[in-house]
């Protein structure tokens, strides 16, 4: 006898669970109508089983075939797959109440063991220790690199990815490198890796019909003077951590001696926890004003001079046994009282929802567990990852 209650219910869950897949796919993103098909089912399988192998979500030989051709189909690209999660992204951030809505930047790394790092690029070189002889021994790490922009409401709801960028150091040689025959000042920021918070500031920016609603968060890794007038000039607002001591006022003294001077306008108590998951309480002192930036010496002709806000937590008796918080911001959002400061900093802490994020696509779907041996196939499988992330991160 049939069940006609499990059937329904069956039923009913089939569906749902094609509803938001479908949301998430661009069916004229593809190139073949074959393609768009297999990628709904190819993400339908790997949500049933999130960390699971390819071989093991698709269960036969026949579907295990198809999803490989699919990711080593050279008429498929990462673009093809998030365009249609991009676009429910825009749909979401548009149905979303009224106010800010906060774009978390940050770049991460996946790495594979692989005997030659060719096909799919590498993230640099790591010491292997020493050999017999007391030499020491380096080897090439191999991976590629993503850098990520997940929208969230400032209530902490994730509504999607706006952008995403991969790259792999085969291609593109970092600060570091640079550093050791040219002051990297004075190289244009089109053939440095920061490049890539411009685009993508750029791209998720576009997806507000009214750019200023868009908050973009970003760490120490943000604090690019490019990056502050790509955003001014897009009309859209920031909060970016500083690890630079610019040049501020009349170029006679910096930023953080600007501030030296700068009393306390407020305190700002907080929880926090250690990586033992010990928790204390932190009182922070708030300081803020209005700061003339300038640009680094070598690009003074290039860009010009901004006035922006510099926001400055710092711990009031930290503990002798741990690191004192000192946060230094840089946004162009107004902050003119103590609550105002409280707010943005509260915006700020959002960034950690991008780490969670990045915990998800690798720790959950185990995106660095895969054997797939080329830049590409691995690419498009982490974007069908990103969805699926966002999706459980949703959940």
């Amino acid at each position: 006898m049939i069940d006609l209650r499990a059937t329904t219910h069956a039923q009913h869950r089939e569906v749902g669970h094609d509803h938001w897949i479908n949301s998430e796919i661009d069916e004229t993103a593809f190139a073949d109508a074959r393609l768009a098909r297999r990628v709904r089912v190819l993400l339908g399988q790997l949500a049933q089983a999130p960390g699971q192998g390819i071989a093991l979500v698709c269960q036969d030989w026949a579907n295990t075939k198809a999803a490989y051709r699919f990711l080593s189909n050279e008429r498929v690209s990462e673009a093809d797959i998030l365009a249609g999660h991009f676009k429910a992204t825009q749909e979401r951030i548009a149905a979303s109440s009224a106010g800010p809505i906060l774009m978390l930047h940050d770049t991460t790394e996946f790495s594979w063991k692989r005997e030659s790092y060719q096909d799919i690029g590498m993230l640099g070189t790591t010491n292997s220790g020493c050999d017999a002889q007391g030499r020491v021994r380096h080897h090439t790490v191999c991976g590629l690199l993503m850098h990520s922009s997940l929208a969230v409401t400032c209530e902490g709801l994730p509504l999607g990815l706006a952008a995403i960028k991969f790259w792999s150091r085969s291609k593109f040689k970092g600060t570091a490198a640079l550093k050791r025959s040219i002051n990297p000042t004075r190289v244009p920021i089109e053939q440095k890796e920061s490049m890539c918070w411009l685009d993508n500031v750029r791209q998720s920016s576009a997806m507000f019909e009214q750019p200023a609603r868009c908050v973009h968060i970003g760490d120490r890794g943000s604090d690019i003077y490019e990056l502050f007038c790509q955003a001014h000039d897009v009309g859209t607002h920031f909060i970016f951590r500083t690890c630079a001591d610019r040049l501020a006022g009349d170029g006679t003294h910096t930023v953080e001696t600007y501030m030296q001077h700068i009393r306390c306008k407020g305190l700002h108590k907080i929880q926090v926890r250690d990586s033992q998951g010990h928790t204390r309480c932190a009182v922070l002192e708030l300081r803020y004003c209005r700061v003339r930036l300038l640009p680094p010496r070598a690009k003074q002709k290039r860009y010009p001079a901004m006035t922006l806000t510099v926001l400055q937590a710092t711990e009031r008796e930290a503990p002798c046994d741990a690191e004192p918080i000192d946060w230094k911001l840089i946004t162009n959002v107004p902050v003119r009282s103590r609550a105002e400061a409280i707010e943005k900093l509260d915006w700020y802490a959002m960034r950690w929802k991008i780490e969670t994020f990045h915990k998800i696509l690798k720790s959950g779907c185990h995106a660095e567990d895969s054997r797939l041996r080329t830049a590409q196939r691995l690419t498009n499988l982490i974007a069908l990852f990103c969805i699926l992330s966002w999706r459980i991160f949703w959940l």
